[in-house]
């Protein structure tokens, strides 16, 4: 008979750490219903008020009437167009302030020089509401897809500037001092001491970078746009048609959810080896 050793012990612990227990699908599962009994809840209380006339349609179209309105503009191709524009348009400029917001946080949070020299400007420029530097935008690169484009890109720089900056300044810093024993050079710190201890706040900003890249998605397309989501939401307005309203506010919330979740799935993967309070 096999006499269990340390060694095989070990093993044993590092498949179970390893393979999912037999209830984690269920739970998964169990979480997904927990999320949704809210939501649910208030679709249920809003149809039913609205049949039974507690609410007035005209301004608070039922569930049903917005679906049916969901229904027709995917029938006739009107949502995927103007969603297609607006998610273009997101994307384009996501990439362009969140790219620019990581490459100079890390250079700010890594060089106290650059700190000196970049960070007060920035700061400064970062309490500036974007709703009232809009119209320069508009006044500088006109009605087009530019003013839309650095809008979204501004907003997006500043969340993850922030915390990418705070991520690098909260690295160990005897880390920097065992790299500089090792005879580590600049991109081997930057590469393997500062991106692994800054990557849970470069997530985060990322996070926040896309939920504000979608609100000045809204702002942009709702002061002057001919295509888009928010277009759509500002024409339905005008005409008073609700529940296309209704329609556009749900298109920007599942859009907005969506996007948080795949950078909480690229947190999950990335940062498996943290061990924090999970509540």
């Amino acid at each position: 008979m096999a006499i269990p050793t340390q060694e095989n012990e070990d093993q044993e612990l590092r498949r179970s750490a390893v393979a999912p227990p037999g209830g984690a699908r269920l739970a998964r599962s169990a979480r997904w219903v927990i999320g949704a009994i809210l939501p649910v809840a208030v679709i249920v209380v809003w149809q039913i008020a609205a049949n039974i006339g507690l609410i007035n349609t005209q301004l608070f179209p039922a569930p049903s009437q917005v679906f049916a309105r969901l229904v027709d503009l995917a029938a006739n191709g009107v949502l995927g167009k103007n969603f297609l524009i607006s998610l273009q348009r997101a994307v384009i400029g996501t990439l362009w302030g969140a790219g620019l917001g990581l490459a100079v946080g890390l250079l700010v949070g890594f060089s106290s020089l650059a700190e000196r020299a970049l960070d007060p400007t920035v700061q400064m420029l970062r309490t500036v509401p974007l709703i009232a530097v809009t119209p320069l935008f508009i006044l500088w690169f006109g009605f087009g897809e530019e003013s839309k484009i650095v809008l979204i890109a501004v907003g997006a720089f500043f969340p993850i500037y922030v915390n990418s900056f705070l991520g690098v300044r909260a690295v160990d810093r005897k880390l920097f001092e065992m790299s500089a024993t090792l005879g580590f050079t600049a991109w081997q710190r930057l590469r393997l001491v500062v991106l692994p201890g800054a990557m849970p706040n470069i997530l985060l900003g990322l996070r926040l970078s896309i939920g504000m890249a979608w609100l000045c998605l809204v702002v942009a397309e709702l002061m002057g746009a001919t295509s888009g989501i928010g277009y759509l939401i500002q024409d339905a307005r005008s005409l008073l048609d609700t529940a296309t309203v209704m329609v556009g506010v749900i298109i920007f919330a599942a859009i907005g959810k969506l996007s948080d979740s795949l950078v909480r799935l690229l947190e999950r993967r990335t940062l498996r080896w943290r061990d924090t309070f999970a509540g």
